[in-house]
């Protein structure tokens, strides 16, 4: 196998339309990286990147700010690149392997001992998509399905519609949600743990999620769709680790059930923080890990030891390669998975859609879903579309909410072996 002799890097800034809240906090613009990696023979791998520092390390962000945060987190990517040069290529995810431990070390030396592994991932994500796109040329599997098959044999399905999933963060207007709700959504992602009288107010906080979601009901809940058990949407609550107790989980899940709300709630996401995981087995929904599942053993250990009952999937913010590690145990659990956003560029929510296409739909649900909702918190989203190799096929648009995949879809995964030209650009 050929050896790693080039490696570039850049970041673009993209502003969103308004502070986009989560966490306890919220973000005003999003990084977009690119990453190229070159072998002696002139091969190219081009890999993309968004940078959360928020949702990635959220202790961090406060600690930094936003702009402090992505300079730190675009370091680590410079220098996960600085590692490959001269090493022999191999198959990726056991080269992004020896990455993690190696780039943990130098961001943890750094001044910041307790930075959180997702936080690595997510500066990873664009250098590991380099490498299985120079690996995808270099053994000439430009094949989604068989290019991954080493890692896991559950990706299976092949969904011919898949529902998009929007976000309601917590400044989303009712306006807004009403035009979500015409476009036909079944599936709702809502933020909670809102910080209306600050971060540690965690009765204020509960108080402001019951409310937001009696409100999000009365404006959707009467919708009819054929693609829910139930022909009516449903929700899927973030919480993003910012509840404390299970007993203050019940009190939100219980205020839910009293207004006729909790049957129509089909996951709970990430409801305590990981430092303080809890058994969720006694709680009347199902909870996924997201941020917490930084690895497949992290993903067993929720699973196994505290009763989380789905994962979500983030291939566009732990690596491709810690991805497929997390869906194979997952899957030897017969554990549901999704795919989860980041608020990723157009280009990038097309890796997102070959692991969400080939998975199963969700229990609960008709069809198979993908969370994308750059096209509400991006505020260059048309021009931004310019730069996916893969727009004008029919496959890149939702159509009113939905992504329709045709054979001509899995014949070219979706156009993610494109070449990535206008990214090429920013690196020269």
């Amino acid at each position: 196998m050929s050896h790693i002799v080039l490696t570039r890097n850049a970041m673009r800034r993209e502003p969103l339309k308004r502070p986009f809240g989560f966490k306890g906090g919220a973000l005003s613009q999003l990084w977009q990286t690119a990453c190229l990696i070159e072998d002696d023979e002139g091969t190219r791998g081009l890999g993309l990147g968004v940078q959360s520092v928020l949702w990635s390390d959220a202790t961090l962000s406060a600690q930094l700010g936003q702009e402090k945060g992505n300079r730190l987190m675009f370091s680590l990517t410079q220098y996960a690149l600085s590692l490959l040069k001269g090493r022999e290529l191999c198959r990726p995810d056991l080269m992004t392997g020896q990455l993690i431990p190696a780039v943990w070390d130098y961001g943890r030396s750094h001044g910041f001992p307790s930075m959180r592994l997702t936080f690595v991932l997510n500066a990873l994500t664009p250098v590991d998509w380099a490498l299985w796109q120079l690996y995808a040329r270099k053994t000439g599997c430009l094949h989604f399905e068989r290019l991954v098959s080493p890692l896991t044999q559950s990706l299976s399905a092949r969904q011919q519609i898949l529902g998009n999933i929007p976000l309601i963060s917590y400044d989303t207007t009712e306006e807004e949600i009403r035009a979500l709700a015409d476009q036909g959504i079944f599936l709702y992602k809502i933020k909670i743990g809102s910080a209306p009288a600050g971060p540690a107010d965690l009765d204020a906080m509960l108080r402001w999620d019951i409310a937001r979601l009696k409100q999000v009901h009365s404006l959707v809940g009467d919708r009819v769709t054929p693609y829910t058990d139930c022909g009516y949407p449903l929700y899927y609550l973030d919480a993003n680790g910012r509840y404390d107790t299970i007993d203050r989980i019940m009190a939100l899940l219980d205020a839910l059930d009293h207004d006729g709300i909790l049957e129509r709630v089909l996951l709970l996401e990430e409801p305590v923080p990981e430092e303080h995981l809890q058994d969720v087995s006694r709680l009347p929904v199902r909870v996924a890990g997201d941020e917490s599942a930084h690895s497949h053993t992290d993903a067993i250990h929720l699973m196994d030891d505290y009763g989380y009952s789905a994962i979500a999937l983030k291939p566009i913010a732990k690596t491709l390669s810690i991805t497929l590690q997390i869906c194979e145990e997952a899957a030897k659990r017969q554990i549901p998975c999704f795919c989860a956003d980041l608020t990723v560029n157009p280009a990038m929510v097309e890796y997102s859609k070959n692991i969400a296409a080939r998975l199963s739909p969700l229990p609960g649900l008709k069809a198979g879903v993908l969370e994308s909702n750059g096209a509400q918190n991006y505020q260059n989203w048309e021009e931004m579309k310019k730069l996916n190799p893969a727009q004008g096929y029919p496959w890149a648009e939702a159509d009113n909410s939905l992504y329709h995949l045709d054979d001509s879809y899995y014949a070219c995964d979706g156009g993610i072996w494109l070449p990535y030209t206008e990214y090429e650009s920013w690196l020269s």
